[in-house]
Formats: structure tokens, C-alpha cells, sequence
């Protein structure tokens, strides 16, 4: 049905609390980091939404984070979901707090949302009034800023993009142009004001939700 939740789910979690030097060289971790967290979540942009509410809650910071394009290659990998996030710390106990943050946000936080009654067409429009270190290096702007997270499928992330910066005073600081890494969903980052950012949040759903439940209409 329209307006109906889809959360994701944290697939699977480790710690590692002294890296192999070769693997913190990799990575590009600070000096005083040697401890890590790895996460995947059934959902990607999700995850890297819980990611960056991680580094706002500890002392961590997102060394990695990627899809996982789990979904072409079936059951073989069924802990792999569809992103995998490496948080970095100075102790065990920093990066052990910053991944329950992030599971407890892949969990009970941002979520799509299906757009029409027969649930073809799924979205995210999710506002963040505040942004860690993580989607505020993505994103191109200060840290503490707010951003609209969109994302949907293809003609509607295009048309609800539009709609969203045409509703509000924000400006497009990172455009996800369709096929996206595990899906042919696009979308963007916008950033304004928190209560500008609300606002093109709901002109992007209110967009999104005109274009599935009319999509031959033009």
C-alpha cells in the first residue's frame, strides 16, 4: 500500500581491535586509530545514513563504505547486503559505541517508503538536520549542516529532484545519476536551512508519489 514502511536490517557486524598495519595503511586511518567496526545493511543508502548518525554519537569516523552488489550474485553471499561501512577508532570501546549507534539508526531509522498501492515504486526522502563527518565530506559542506537524502527510481528521482529544488531554498551538492551501484535508482543531496531541507523533502515525496501512481501521464 502507499505510504508503507520498508526498514532495513543489519546483515552482519565484527570488531577488530588492533588492525594489521598493512590493513590501517589501506584504509588511511589516523595515527591513534588501530580499532575498527565493520557493518552491512540490507539497504545501501540506509546504511550510509547510519554511518554518518555513528560518527555524531563516538569517536569513530567512516574509513570505507561501498555497495556491495550483492543482489547479482544470490544466496553465495547473504551477509554481504547491499553496503558495507568500516568505522575507525582509537579504542575498542569508541568503535564498539559508534556501531551500535549505527545499527540501532539501520534499524529504527531513515526508511523508504512505498510510493503507490501495488508497491512498485519505492523512495527515500529523509531529512537530516544535522550531519556527521561522514555525509558532510560526501556532501561537500560543513560539518553540522543539514541535508535533504532523496532517492527513488529513475524518472521519479529526476522529476521529485526537481520539485524538491524548486520547493525550497537549497542547493544540489551531490547527484546520484541512475543506474545507481545495486539498482537503477537515482537521486541527491540537497542542503539549505533545516526547515528548507524538510520542505524539499516533501515536495521530492509528494513528487515521487504523483509520477508512480500516474506513470504513462505526461
Amino acid at each position: 500500500m502507499r505510504n508503507d514502511i520498508i526498514r532495513a536490517e543489519v546483515v552482519s557486524t565484527k570488531i577488530i581491535s588492533n588492525l594489521s598495519d598493512d590493513l590501517i595503511k589501506e584504509l588511511g586511518m589516523k595515527p591513534n586509530h588501530r580499532c575498527i567496526a565493520i557493518i552491512t545493511g540490507s539497504i545501501d543508502d540506509v546504511t550510509f545514513i547510519a554511518l554518518d548518525e555513528a560518527t555524531k554519537s563516538a569517536d569513530v569516523e567512516v574509513v570505507y563504505a561501498e555497495c556491495t552488489f550483492s543482489a547479482f550474485v544470490g544466496n553465495y553471499t547473504k551477509f554481504a547486503g547491499e553496503a558495507v561501512g568500516v568505522l575507525a577508532g582509537p579504542s575498542p570501546s569508541e568503535v564498539k559505541s559508534g556501531l551500535s549507534c549505527a545499527m540501532n539508526a539501520i534499524e529504527n531509522g531513515a526508511y523508504f517508503k512505498s510510493a503507490n498501492d501495488e508497491g512498485t515504486s519505492i523512495y527515500l526522502s529523509h531529512c537530516i538536520s544535522r550531519t556527521g563527518s561522514y555525509l558532510s565530506k560526501v556532501a561537500g559542506i560543513e560539518e553540522g549542516e543539514a541535508i535533504s537524502y532523496l532517492i527513488a527510481p529513475p524518472i521519479e528521482a529526476m522529476y521529485g529532484l526537481d520539485a524538491a529544488l524548486k520547493a525550497a531554498d537549497v542547493k544540489l551538492v551531490a547527484c546520484y545519476k541512475p543506474p545507481t551501484a545495486t539498482s537503477n535508482f537515482g537521486g541527491g543531496l540537497l542542503t539549505g536551512t533545516q526547515s528548507a531541507c524538510k520542505a524539499a523533502c516533501d515536495a521530492f515525496e509528494e513528487a515521487v508519489q504523483s509520477v508512480a501512481n500516474n506513470p504513462i501521464t505526461f
